[in-house]
């Protein structure tokens, strides 16, 4: 989202000339379907489409690329030489780029719901790809399932037909074949709940991923907006008044205001709400007495609060001071927030052979990265 926010504050500044979508990636890829760049009036651009080596040979030929219009160009990172596709760098994976010109309704269209996207409001954006005969087209969904924006030429049946799939069992990975659709999402929020000095590592951190912030306290010298300076919102919350913070479902938490009043009743307050995550730093033994205080607190069973938390906080990463506590909370809530387990995807020696020989022996183009030249 860091990077949508990005896309976004150059956007406003105009003067835009392209914007790239990576549409499709099979095998390996550095940045998966949605990954975007706008290219800028001065050769500037924001966003990115690869790890770096795709930006500068797309960013050379794209106003030239889309000189009749939006166009879906194929990039080989894998070394085919009886492949008809125009570049090769050794990642080992093809990726579709829908490139199109930013000049144009349906662009102005999609940059609206990202720009809607940054300011908290979710959206569905269904792209029906340019082919032979037929331009680019798209339309856009806001969150309550309705049409807020269809391209011209586009039928009632079609309409019809995907918003079908997009609100079907399936989703977004249901849509007919032609069309990228994507879910243009909200910032992760997360809420601090204590405004101590380790407190100010996990913001910055939070900041650097795009996450909207908000720093609560009931300690009036230390919510100064001054010392979170990446935060959204500081905030000092009087005992009692914890329901004025606006926790939802999708939320993280963190409680970190090292009093263990503050915390219990922080967490019997938020504990209803089942955040998405929520974390509880302190011991084991600490974090014990919390969770059977809250529980007999709520008439909960310790079974169904510990369903609840994750506690003590952050993945096992090791190190000591509040920096590594923090990417270890931070590690943990992505992981979390994301719908994955936080393990690693380390390569065995058992798979080495594996994997080659299920890639058909597929050797790479050895050739030097754009990032490399001087």
């Amino acid at each position: 989202m860091r990077e949508t926010r990005h896309i976004v504050q150059l956007w406003k500044q105009g003067g835009a000339s392209v914007l790239v979508t990576l549409v499709r990636a099979e095998g390996s890829s550095y940045r998966r379907p949605g990954a975007r760049l706008l290219l800028g009036a001065s050769g500037e651009y924001a966003g990115t489409i690869s790890g770096g080596c795709l930006e500068t040979e797309v960013v050379r030929k794209a106003e030239w690329m889309v000189r009749n219009g939006a166009v879906v160009e194929r990039y080989s990172t894998m070394f085919d030489d009886t492949a008809d596709i125009p570049f090769g760098l050794g990642c080992g994976g093809v990726v579709d780029l829908l490139l199109e010109p930013a000049n144009t309704v349906e662009c102005q269209a999609l940059m609206a719901a990202l720009e809607g996207a940054v300011a908290g409001e979710d959206a569905t954006v269904l792209t029906w790809l340019p082919r032979e005969r037929r331009a680019l087209q798209r339309a856009v969904l806001a969150a309550s399932g309705d049409y807020i924006f269809a391209s011209d030429g586009l039928t009632e049946s079609e309409l019809v037909v995907a918003r079908a799939a997009v609100l079907g069992r399936d989703g977004i990975e249901n849509v007919p074949s032609g069309i990228f659709g994507e879910r243009i999402v909200a910032p992760q929020r997360l809420f601090v709940l204590g405004a101590g000095d380790d407190a100010k590592p996990l913001v910055s951190m939070a900041a650097l991923l795009g996450w909207g912030v908000s720093v609560a306290d009931g300690r009036v010298q230390l919510t100064r907006s001054e010392r979170f300076p990446e935060a959204e919102r500081v905030m000092t919350v009087s005992k009692g008044l914890y329901e004025t913070l606006g926790i939802r479902t999708n939320d993280a938490v963190v409680l970190m205001t090292h009093s263990y009043e503050q915390d219990r009743d922080l967490l019997a307050a938020v504990l209803p709400i089942r955040p998405r995550y929520l974390g509880l730093l302190g011991s084991r033994h600490r974090s014990s007495l919390l969770v059977s205080e809250v529980a007999e607190m709520l008439k909960w069973t310790v079974a169904e609060c510990c369903a609840q938390i994750y506690a003590p906080v952050g993945l096992d990463l090791g190190g000591d001071g509040p920096e590594a506590i923090a990417l270890a909370v931070i590690a943990e809530m992505q992981a979390c927030c994301m719908g994955k387990r936080g393990t690693s995807r380390r390569l065995l020696a058992e798979d080495v052979d594996r994997h080659i020989r299920e890639g058909g022996g597929a050797r790479y183009l050895q050739v030097q990265c754009a990032m490399d030249i001087a």
